[in-house]
């Protein structure tokens, strides 16, 4: 039979009101007893339903998702899993809103989260770029007591309580390791491509793809970094541009978004079909670009995943419980059009 409240209190020789004020974490506790509490719990094997204690407290949580507006099919995709993740979340009484904003002005993000009602929010989670301006407002957050996620592209130097994504320095190794064996016997340069190098996520991605490709793939050399700031025009004027000044090329490493504008680069210079490109994210437009040959591999993260992973650490953090490691690791998968699902 699994040990009860009124066990501990029984064990530790308190009442269960003291037992209570322990569990959930108040401080109107003598020490001494909260450390009988607390030993209680561990000599019982206790182990806390906080659902169970949730819904007799008729407690929700509210919690919110900070994403990039504008024109970007894998934050469609996030925002997909997130609805979707967040219906599933009834019987665990989450709240879940997603809120957009322009992640190119840091001051544009500052003030979004600022305008959070932090009165009644419980835990965010953050897409955004790491600046100086947002390390502040995170930790206005976590001063109001609501814990905070980095969702994708981590915030180390910010006061975030946990990272949900992929490794991404060793996505850039494997996307140099691709770009190598596919290459294998070929001399030439690689085009590298991301929305903005702000990013953590493309300068992890970058770091990794470099450190590859110095090591074991020294004949190709991966050209300086191209950012396009989710301006299509940009993207295709200076691609054509690099495309025609290096006629060296032998491939395309796109580490952000923009994968739509880069292919229709491509197809107007005619490079669509005899250069290797790899991407990052499966949406509609990758996918159809594996289908038609103009992509050779998509490195992948599960955003179902994502989004559940995200939920899940809010809702231990909120209740002080274990985070286990091994359920919110999210992989590194590799897409080609032979195994496309």
């Amino acid at each position: 039979m699994k040990p009860t409240v009124h066990d501990i209190a029984r064990e530790a020789g308190v009442s269960l009101s003291t037992v209570d004020r322990v569990l959930n974490g108040r401080a109107d506790v003598r020490p001494k007893n909260a450390e009988r509490v607390k030993d209680a719990v561990k000599r019982l094997g206790y182990v806390r339903d906080t659902n169970a204690a949730n819904l007799a407290k008729k407690r929700r949580y509210k919690f919110v998702f900070v994403l990039p507006d504008g024109p970007n099919h894998f934050v469609e995709t996030v925002v997909e899993a997130v609805r979707e993740a967040s219906g599933a979340q009834v019987t665990d009484r989450a709240d879940v809103d997603v809120l957009f904003v322009n992640t190119a002005d840091p001051h544009a993000v500052v003030k979004r989260l600022m305008s959070l009602d932090l009165s009644q929010l419980d835990g965010v989670a953050i897409m955004v770029p790491e600046t100086p301006q947002v390390r502040d407002a995170i930790a206005h957050i976590k001063s109001a007591g609501a814990y905070v996620v980095a969702l994708v592209s981590d915030l180390p130097n910010s006061r975030c309580d946990h990272f949900v994504g992929i490794d991404n320095f060793s996505a850039g190794q494997t996307a140099g390791a691709l770009l190598g064996r596919f290459l294998r016997k070929e001399r030439g340069s690689i085009l590298v491509a991301t929305n903005s190098m702000v990013s953590r996520d493309s300068i992890e991605r970058r770091y990794g793809l470099d450190k590859v490709l110095s090591r074991d793939f020294p004949d190709l050399t991966a050209l300086p970094t191209i950012e396009f700031h989710d301006d299509p025009d940009r993207i295709r004027d200076t691609l054509e541009r690099s495309v025609a000044t290096h006629p060296e090329l032998k491939a395309v490493y796109s580490m952000g978004s923009g994968n739509a504008a880069m292919l229709d680069a491509l197809r107007h210079c005619a490079r669509d079909r005899d250069l290797v490109v790899i991407a990052h994210d499966l949406t509609s437009v990758t996918r159809q670009a594996l289908i038609d040959g103009e992509m050779d591999a998509i490195i992948v993260q599960n955003v179902g995943h994502l989004a559940r992973s995200a939920l899940r650490v809010l809702r231990a953090k909120c209740d002080a419980a274990e985070i286990f490691e091994a359920q919110e690791q999210i992989r590194i998968e590799i897409i080609m059009r032979e195994n496309l699902y």
